[in-house]
């Protein structure tokens, strides 16, 4: 397990920030997050709006002269917008043309024919995770809310047995699988290699989402035992269609990114010679951009032409995917202007200096700082951002795989215990008819679960590679 300590972070690599200096940067960065909590708690201010004003307190509260809070701010948030920004998009339009094309629906119409009695649990969490890939959480839940609901009416499920194992696999998808905005943003931050992260990360996802989804489920539905909203049963895109896509193509197009990005990342641990032409192609194919842009062609043909979709037709469905991305776009943005500030103010230096003399495992570390933010403010995204930006530092010397892990232990600890701040918490209390505690506990606990059981398997991984 990578460990702060003397010998692994020598003095001269880091310069020392006397105790005066850390006291001044921690009052700091705790004001600065303070800010940006208070804003988006108690004033309901947009996540955007309240990362931008707690940069600038970070920065007015370190001292530092306001034009240069403002430089770094802005050079950050157009780093990480340059960096990720692109693949959100991108990310977003594959997501629109497989819910529209009526894929999404034949993925799932496909999985439930095989699965019977006690397999539904695991369909279902089967569903979510291919489903989770290209969409984001939001997308995802209003996306297969339906088929969860209609699943338990018809088949006489219990709503818990059904829904849990469903909402972890789009959860355990949103925080630790790239290309989902919080993962990207911490590979970003942290200057870790993609293809290994994605590799790491499905590793440590596949226990994750079987223990807190189909193992849970079994508690939860004891737990609570809510009937189906009947109020919530609406449509399914594919219903207005008169054809859609097929399930290998569908499922072929969803799986194209992350089979170009594995396939890099495993040419280069095989080749390892930069010079050699399978080298370079891999590295052009398997970078996220162009891995994505192939999968949106593609799916433009597999997905947007066998459901009957005009030319016209296909622009429009583009231009709606890009249109509810503009505030995610600005948060992402927001979150890495914050990062940004931290780093130039100095923070990330005082927590690798203070780190250094606690002696604790930096991916313990990394969790702790996301599992902090995340309950104060809600959003798995500003915690992931935040997190990257404070532990960027402690990723200088690692290795590539240790660095994979830095960010997936980021990832994880943003999920810990979704509440009342959190608006997926209220999102899928509306959808499933539940009560705020029983809210809490099947859907907070699941949270829970995950951040606690990817944490314990990314530091696992630590002693073993």
């Amino acid at each position: 397990m990578t460990r702060l300590s003397v010998e692994m972070l020598a003095a001269d690599t880091v310069e020392p920030i006397t105790s005066a200096g850390h006291a001044q940067l921690g009052i700091a960065a705790a004001a600065g997050i303070a800010v940006i909590v208070l804003l988006i708690t108690k004033f309901k201010l947009h996540a955007f709006l309240a990362l931008t004003i707690g940069s600038l307190a970070l920065g007015a509260f370190a001292g530092a002269p306001l034009d240069k809070a403002i430089t770094s701010f802005t050079t950050g948030l157009g780093s990480t917008v340059a960096g990720v920004g692109v693949l959100i998009a991108l990310g977003a339009i594959l997501g629109k043309l497989l819910a529209d094309s009526g894929g999404a629906d034949q993925i799932v119409d496909t999985i439930l024919a095989r699965a019977k009695g006690r397999a539904m649990p695991w369909a279902m969490v089967l569903i979510a995770s291919v489903i989770g890939l290209p969409l984001f959480f939001e997308v995802g839940i209003v996306l297969l809310i339906p088929v969860v609901l209609m699943v338990a009416k018809r088949g006489g499920y219990s709503l818990m047995r059904i829904g849990i194992p469903a909402l972890a696999g789009l959860s355990v998808m949103h925080g630790l699988i790239p290309p989902h905005p919080g993962p990207l943003v911490a590979i970003d931050a942290v200057k870790a290699n993609l293809g290994v992260t994605l590799a790491l990360g499905v590793l440590v996802a596949v226990p994750t989402v079987i223990i807190a989804g189909p193992l849970f489920s079994k508690v939860a539905a004891r737990w609570v035992d809510a009937p189906v909203p009947e109020r919530m049963l609406p449509p399914r895109a594919s219903e207005e269609l008169e054809r859609r896509p097929g399930f290998g193509a569908t499922l072929a197009t969803v799986l194209l990114p992350v089979v170009l990005m594995l396939s890099k990342a495993l040419v280069d641990i095989v080749v390892d010679d930069p010079a050699k032409m399978v080298q370079r192609i891999f590295d052009v194919i398997g970078s996220p951009l162009v891995a994505l842009l192939a999968a949106v062609i593609v799916g433009i043909f597999t997905l947007g032409r066998p459901a009957g979709f005009s030319k016209e037709r296909i622009t429009r469905t583009v231009e709606k995917g890009l249109a509810p991305i503009a505030g995610i776009l600005l948060i992402v943005g927001a979150g890495g202007g914050f990062k940004q500030t931290l780093i130039d103010c100095g923070v990330g230096r005082m927590v690798l200096d203070i780190s250094r003399d606690w002696s604790i495992p930096a991916l313990l570390l990394a969790w702790l700082i996301a599992v902090a933010i995340r309950l104060a403010t809600g959003s798995a995204t500003v915690a992931t951002v935040s997190a990257a930006g404070l532990v960027a530092p402690l990723a200088a010397d690692m290795s590539t795989t240790h660095a994979a892990l830095l960010v997936l232990a980021i990832g994880a600890g943003s999920l810990f215990f979704s509440h009342v701040n959190d608006a997926g918490f209220w999102l899928v209390k509306e959808y499933f008819g539940l009560s705020v505690g029983q809210t809490v506990k099947t859907w907070s606990v699941m949270e829970t679960i995950i951040s606690v059981v990817a944490g314990a398997l990314v530091l696992l991984l630590s002693l073993v590679i």
